[in-house]
């Protein structure tokens, strides 16, 4: 057996692999919809494509290989139509799903994987990875590592796209809570809106439930995580989550919201109106959990 994952780069699979052209591998992510814009979902179509590819023979007598990335963006018809994959596997068929929320999967789903936890990369490791692919490594490396999680994928978004000055003004302005600074909010506001700030717009929105959830985690542990994320966040986080009581009023909000964001997106709310309503309700929660 291989004593390693390491596979050559001249390798015929790989070629195929990197064109796209590969027979026996499928890859289950987020399509684009009719206007040719990214689904915020997996939907059922893109699971029943598999129909077609478990009908071909698998190449050369091998296995064929099925990623789903990531698991946790299926809508329910989805999970439910990749669970009766599950239930009966078709022969020599490795299925991969990639969950970075495994809380969120179908309990039935989870049941029937077998479960392999990836650790995050460390700060050193993000470091080496992320000076290979010529990246600029920003002035704080240590908070890039914390909203990164690990990924140098995410990583190298958040450097792109200024994920680490949009993050460091959303902490700054949670920090004027519960009387929040509302010209910073709406000026963070118009900039999701801009012509040509969809990716920033998606990004701030993934920003958002990651400060929420390291508030949660701040009162439920009491302490805030580090490495800290942005100037003075384990400040601002410790006074606005104090005990594990506000962690789930955190915990809470943050699945409102996130059902809230990704419902507006759907309907195509401006960009503008759905990241006020977002930090309007952060600034309900705080004086409620004062």
């Amino acid at each position: 057996p291989p004593e390693t994952l390491a596979i050559d780069p001249d390798h015929p699979v790989a070629h195929r692999i990197q064109a796209g052209a590969e027979p026996g591998l499928a890859a289950i992510t987020r399509s684009l919809n009719d206007q040719g814009r990214l689904r915020n979902e997996i939907v059922v179509d893109d699971i029943r494509k598999l129909g077609k590819f478990f009908g071909l023979s698998s190449a050369d007598g091998g296995r064929r290989v099925v990623i789903v990335d990531s698991a946790d963006e299926m809508n329910v018809s989805a999970a439910n139509a990749l669970l009766k994959m599950l239930e009966e596997p078709p022969a020599r068929t490795t299925l991969l799903l990639i969950s970075h929320q495994p809380s969120r999967l179908l309990p039935t789903i989870r049941s029937r994987c077998r479960t392999l936890r990836l650790s995050p990369l460390g700060a050193d490791d993000m470091q080496s990875a992320l000076a290979q692919t010529g990246a600029e490594l920003p002035a704080q490396p240590d908070h890039l590592t914390a909203l990164a999680a690990g990924s140098v994928g995410d990583a190298v978004r958040l450097i792109n796209l200024g994920g680490l000055e949009i993050y460091a003004e959303f902490i700054a302005i949670l920090g004027t809570l519960p009387r929040m600074d509302r010209q910073r909010a709406l000026k963070l506001a118009e900039a999701a809106a801009q012509r040509g700030a969809a990716e920033r717009f998606e990004l701030l929105l993934t920003l958002v439930d990651v400060a929420l959830s390291r508030l949660a985690l701040t009162g439920a542990t009491g302490a805030a995580p580090l490495p800290e994320a942005a100037p003075h966040e384990a400040e601002i986080l410790s006074r606005l989550s104090q005990s594990p009581h506000q962690a789930r009023k955190w915990a809470e909000v943050a699945a409102t919201i996130t059902a809230r964001a990704r419902h507006g997106q759907a309907v195509n709310l401006d960009p503008a109106a759905l990241v006020l309503d977002t930090v309007f309700k952060i600034q309900e929660t705080a004086g409620q959990s004062r």
